[in-house]
Parts: structure tokens; sequence; C-alpha cells
């Protein structure tokens, strides 16, 4: 027997999780006591409850600019080792109480040396709690796989050392690379030195594109850059006409994407509150899911958003009439897209995700 679609057993469907960023997914309790321990005296409120309204207030300001203003706490009270491992040692028992199987979280590694610490040392301590955080799900019958990718920030001039960063992380934990920040004015193409890089040591790396910005931040990642994925892309819808009988056609770079099978990495409560989608019933991602895009579901900033996996995955089905097996080809979408071995892929496909699900559909 098919088993009912709720918050509460879609909290109980396997995940996986490319688009997670590490600094927008604190506690708001641990965020006060880093703050405390740290004499960070700039937070907007002293109690969780009103801290985390503020974060959900704020966060939801139809601007991506606006919408990064609020990491300015979550960062501040991270500049220590103790603080960063804490937070990645959270961050993963926080996706297995959600029952995420796999998941990749980034965070840029040039924004928590304020305290003088190392790029070097400061993924040390978020890998150590990554892996630590691990094992305490495993010991507790929650089996997780957590990854890194390393972020540059696009306003910066970074990118370069961050990309030989990842590579030189990449046997210890770090899968990939990515640049994020706000588009307008920062294209993906100041950074080809880094991706020329990361393309030349044989890395994976993905691209925040298509958020606030249009079609030619997505053709500049796909053919300046060569980006393995796309953060967000949900401005591809730019390039799709959907004619008054309901046929669909599809530009040339939406094309592209749907033939090369380029992962979109969609957050809808985010584009939501970033002003990328008017509102969720607005929102491509159906459009999409029917076009067979690879499109896949992600929180992006669990924190700012008051958002989880289910949460997302049940607003998906409340607005678009989603089933189970819609859930299960979004959530092997994502499994496919990630940036481990193949081998390694397939197990959790085989071994985790598509037997749970089949007891889920019955």
């Amino acid at each position: 027997m098919t088993t009912p679609l709720t918050l509460d057993t879609i909290r109980q469907a396997p995940k996986a999780l490319l688009h997670d960023h590490l600094d927008g997914g604190l506690r708001p309790a641990t965020v006060l006591d880093l703050a405390a321990q740290a004499g960070y005296d700039d937070l907007p409120a002293t109690d969780v409850d009103s801290l985390a309204e503020w974060f959900r207030t704020a966060a939801h300001s139809g601007s991506l600019e606006r919408y990064l203003e609020p990491f300015a706490h979550t960062v501040g009270v991270m500049q220590t080792p103790e603080a960063l491992y804490r937070v990645a040692y959270e961050c993963v028992e926080d996706l297995a109480a959600d029952n995420v199987v796999y998941a990749e979280v980034r965070f840029a590694p040039e924004l928590h040396i304020d305290k003088n610490l190392s790029m070097d040392e400061v993924v040390d301590a978020v890998l150590a709690g990554f892996a630590d955080g691990e094992k305490a799900a495993s010991s507790e019958g929650r089996t997780i796989t957590v990854r890194c990718l390393v972020t540059a920030m696009r306003h910066q001039a970074r990118s370069l050392e961050i990309a030989e960063l990842a590579i030189r992380f990449r046997d210890k934990g770090v899968v990939g690379f990515d640049i994020a920040g706000a588009e307008a004015g920062y294209p993906p193409t100041r950074h080809l030195d880094a991706f020329e890089y990361m393309r030349n040591a044989n890395g994976h790396f993905t691209i925040h594109a298509g958020e606030a910005f249009g079609l030619p931040s997505i053709h500049e990642a796909i053919a300046f850059c060569g980006a393995d994925r796309l953060g967000h892309g949900v401005r591809i819808v730019d390039d799709i006409t959907v004619a008054p009988d309901g046929s669909v056609h599809l530009g040339r770079l939406a094309a592209l994407l749907r033939d090369k099978r380029i992962p979109l990495e969609l957050c809808p409560t985010s584009n939501v509150q970033t002003g990328a989608v008017a509102s969720l019933a607005e929102h491509p991602f159906d459009l999409l899911a029917r076009c067979r895009f690879r499109v896949t579901v992600n929180t992006d900033n669990r924190l700012m958003s008051d958002t989880s996996m289910s949460k997302e995955m049940s607003q998906l089905v409340e607005t678009f009439g989603y089933g189970w097996s819609d859930l299960a080809r979004f959530t092997i979408n994502a499994m496919k897209s990630a940036f481990i071995p193949f081998d390694e892929r397939l197990a959790i496909i085989d071994e985790v995700i598509k037997p749970r699900f089949a007891v889920l559909i019955g």
C-alpha cells in the first residue's frame, strides 16, 4: 500500500542535497552561544526565537543582495577552529535527522580568516566536524555521507587560490569548487583562471548562475567556464516559450542544458525570497521537470529560509501535486549529479535510495 504523502512521511524519505551553505544553516541557539564565546556584540536579537524570526524576515527581501546581508552575523561567529568544527558537526546532525543520506555542503574559506587562521586550517576544522558528525549519526542508525565544496566570492580576487585549495583537499573530503555572491556586475568569466585550473586538474565545479541575473550568466557559466552544474539556474526559463496550446519550445541555450544533462541546483524557497521568482506557484521547477531537465531539490540556506529538505519537498508536493515516484526521480537526479565517484553514487542509489522509496511507493 502506498504511504500517504505528508510532511511527516516525507521526512522518512531518503534525500540527496547538492546546494546547502554551511554559514546559512546554523541553529539560532548556536549563533547566540558562539557570539557570547567570541564577544560578538552585533547580533540583532538576544534570544533564540527573536533571532530566528529576524533571520527569516531579513532573508525574505526580494533581492539577492539584501538576502546575503544576514550572513555577516553567521560568518562573524565562525572565526575559530572550534566554532567551525561545531557548526559543521551540527550541520551533519541536522541533515541526518531529516534523512538526508548524501549532502554536499559549501562554504567560503576566505570569509573565516579574520582571526588569522589559514584557509587550510579553516577547511581542516570543517572537514573534521563533518567526519565526526557522520560517525555520530552512524552510531544512531542514520547513515549519511557529507562532502564539501569550497566557494570563492565572485566580488573578490581569490578564486584561483580557492580552486587550488579544492584540489589540495580533494582526497580529504572536498569534492568541488564553486563561486558565489552577488551576480550583477561580477560575471563568472572574471574567474576563468580558476575554472581553467580546475579543468586542468580534472576537478569538479559548479557555478552560481541564473539566480539574480539572467541568461548571459548561464551562458558564460556553460560556454566559457565549463560548469558541471548550475547553482540555481532558475532563469533558464527565460529561454523557454510555452504556447497558448501548451506546447513548449526550448531556445538554444535551454536545449543545450537539457541535451547535456547539466544539473540545476534549484532552491524553491530561497528563489522566492531573493525575488528570482514571484511565488512558489510561479516557480519554473514543474515546467523544467516536465521538460525532463535534470532538476534537483535543495535548501540553499536552512537558517535564513527556515527550511529543510523535507519542507522543500512537501511544498513542491502541495504546489504541483507530485507523488513518491516524482520525489524519487528528483532524489536520484541529485545523486547522479554528485561529485563523488560513479561507483559510490551508484551504491547509494541502488542500496539506499531506491529500496527506501520502494517501501514508500508500496
